[in-house]
């Protein structure tokens, strides 16, 4: 009979090998070359007869003279549905009782002089033959392992054997085989119920894990195959409206169809290359299939494209047609130095790019992106510490009067000296800021800081016209805090007049304004502050919200300024630039509104927007954003274009 050696319980899909699992008990004394004191073995429970209920004393006594003899070990051996061997010191059998030859298929008669560890294979592997050798040469007091064997009627048999002393005067060891197949049959299905999804049928999480798990172990991939692995980690987009709408029943069968398709994909994707992907449901309307020994980004990025050709197709589930696309994150790379959590972890990152980026779509792995997504995350959590540690300055750039190239005022910029990643500009942190609520104390500080250095400069140039600070307020501070108390505090406590503060509020956020915004900007406009609205032209440009919202000043996007530029020289500008940047000016004058252009970069272009009637100019001809004492230079100079404010 031959066999194989014992491992945790396989998953039938998964056709691995079984490997040894010993339990080896080790007598005390065991490096003693002495024999292991006799001790009279323990017959097994199964063989030991009924007790006898008790009789009165007088009965036993009378009874005892005819009581029959105790049957000998012998006759116990033989009769025992225990299978069990006698072997004697050389590994031999000398004796076997029928239960012993039943449940290997032998004939009982054929059994004596056979080798023991050919019949229940302990020999397979060195650990336990080692084990029984010590054993048979009295240096062990017992050895209990299982084993697989091969049954001559063509079967699996799984048992348990125990191979244990008997006294000295007998020699030898005993050897008893308990056939446990239907208790390894339970714990294979009881395992296949808990690593498998019962909607679908497919390998669940915590098989998905395990199997990610021994493949990227350096054994499995270090003498063979390509060393690297791939995922396709999907999520069905529009699952949820699919549950709410015809309930879970339908759910549950779409889940099931597009488990099949998935799964034909993966048997097809395996029919063109070695090994068959492994797809499993991670839970939701998320599956994941697994690449083992993958050749390159190209073998998973076919392998998407024809899962999202797959699930694109309707599918007609009880009398409905249903159709459903899904979104794929893709992650192929080199199985050392990689673990499942940061696979995975790359994994969910790319589908919800994917999911991002408009859904519908695979999208591969990029490092730099996620690098990015990474250097995100850092400053999302060091944002509102970094206010109170002071990591935070303010930029001033000129805005300049087109008429008379004097500062009429000065827009105040912010920015972010990281201890890590240096100084940032507001576009790299302020989006976080309104997510997280930190825009609310950044933008306090922003005012305050603004407005006492607008007051400072006041009080430093008496003789010069006043300048006004414009100070960008984002929408959530006008939602999640009292922008107009806020502003009074700040003005009362640094003692700048409210006509020299401005707000600027992007185009999208202002219109279409009401209730509270609403409120709050006419509040602040009958305060006196000056309410301005930023990247005008490229938002809503609903033209009706105007006449009605207390707005004074509208600043142009820089891309109708920079469409002023003609890179060739030889070539005739088009009109069409100038002539809407006209018609907002003019449209703009008729409402009582100045305008600012901003992105002015030459001097060509401040000369055009002179001509059609622009108020002020903002731009790198004038100045970049600069340290508060640079602005000090500037104040009081005429011809700003001079260059004075640029380093």
């Amino acid at each position: 009979m031959s066999g194989t050696s014992e491992g945790p319980t396989p998953a039938t899909e998964l056709n691995r090998p079984v490997v040894t699992e010993s339990e080896i008990l080790a007598a005390s004394g065991a490096e003693s070359s002495e024999p292991v004191e006799a001790v009279e073995p323990v017959e097994p429970a199964e063989s030991l007869e009924p007790v006898e209920p008790l009789e009165p004393a007088g009965s036993a006594e009378l009874a005892a003279p005819h009581s029959p003899a105790p049957p000998s070990y012998r006759s116990v051996f033989t009769a025992a549905p225990l299978a069990m061997a006698v072997v004697d010191r050389e590994g031999l059998v000398t004796g076997a009782n029928a239960a012993f030859a039943d449940l290997l298929g032998r004939d009982q008669d054929s059994l004596a002089g056979a080798v023991a560890a050919d019949l229940v294979d302990l020999a397979s592997d060195a650990r336990t033959w080692h084990a029984y050798r010590e054993l048979l040469r009295g240096r062990r007091a017992r050895l209990r392992c299982t084993r697989r064997l091969k049954h001559p009627e063509g079967h699996a048999l799984w048992v348990r054997v125990t191979v244990a002393p008997l006294p000295p005067d007998d020699g030898g060891v005993l050897v008893s085989v308990a056939d446990i197949s239907d208790h390894r049959a339970l714990q294979a299905r009881l395992r296949h119920l808990r690593m498998h999804d019962p909607v679908t049928r497919l390998p669940n999480r915590t098989l998905f894990f395990e199997r990610l798990t021994t493949a990227l172990e350096a054994e499995s991939y270090a003498e063979s195959g390509t060393g690297r692995i791939g995922v396709c980690y999907l999520d069905l987009d529009g699952f949820k409206a699919v549950n709410d709408t015809l309930g879970h029943r339908v759910g549950d069968q779409l889940l099931a169809a597009v488990a099949d398709r998935l799964t034909r994909c993966a048997q097809d994707a395996g029919r063109a290359r070695a090994g068959i992907p492994l797809v499993a449901r991670l839970g939701g309307d998320e599956f994941a299939l697994l690449v083992e020994d993958s050749t390159g980004t190209e073998q998973l990025a076919d392998l998407a494209e024809s899962l999202l050709d797959a699930i694109q197709k309707p599918f007609d589930l009880s009398g409905r047609r249903l159709k459903v696309s899904a979104s794929i994150g893709v992650v192929e790379r080199h199985a050392a130095g990689t673990t499942p959590t940061a696979l995975m972890q790359a994994a969910d990152t790319t589908l919800y790019w994917a999911k991002a980026d408009g859904k519908a779509r695979w999208t591969l792995f990029d490092p730099e992106r996620n690098a990015s997504r990474v250097t995100r995350q850092a400053l999302a959590s060091s944002l509102r510490p970094a206010i109170d540690r002071g990591e935070f300055a303010l930029e001033y750039q000129p805005l300049v009067g087109m008429d008379d190239d004097r500062v009429h005022g000065v827009e105040a910029l912010i920015r972010w000296h990281h201890p890590r990643f240096g100084t940032l500009t507001p576009n790299r942190f302020i989006s976080l800021a309104e997510e997280d609520g930190s825009i609310v104390p950044l933008g306090r500080w922003v005012l305050r800081t603004a407005c006492r250095q607008a007051r400072d400069w006041q009080t430093r140039y008496p003789d010069e016209p006043p300048i006004f600070v414009s100070v960008n307020v984002a929408v959530r501070q006008v939602w999640d805090s009292d922008l107009v108390a806020d502003v009074a505090d700040t003005l009362e406590e640094t003692g700048l007049p409210p006509h020299l503060l401005q707000l600027e509020l992007t185009e999208s956020a202002v219109m279409g304004s009401s209730g509270r915004p609403l409120q709050a900007l006419k509040a602040l406009s009958d305060m006196g502050v000056r309410i301005a609205i930023d990247d005008f032209g490229t938002g809503y440009s609903n033209l009706a919200y105007l006449s009605r919202l207390p707005v004074s000043v509208l600043k142009l996007d820089g891309s109708f300024v920079r469409g002023f530029q003609i890179e060739d020289r030889a070539a005739k500008a088009s009109p069409a630039d100038e002539v809407i940047v006209e018609a907002m000016v003019q449209l703009a004058h008729r409402l009582g509104l100045t305008v600012t252009a901003e992105c002015v970069e030459t001097s060509a272009q401040a000369t055009r927007l002179r001509r059609i009637g622009c108020d002020t100019g903002q731009g790198w001809l004038y100045s970049r954003p600069v340290p508060p004492d640079r602005i000090s230079e500037l104040l009081g100079t005429p011809g700003v274009q001079a260059g004075v404010g640029n380093p």
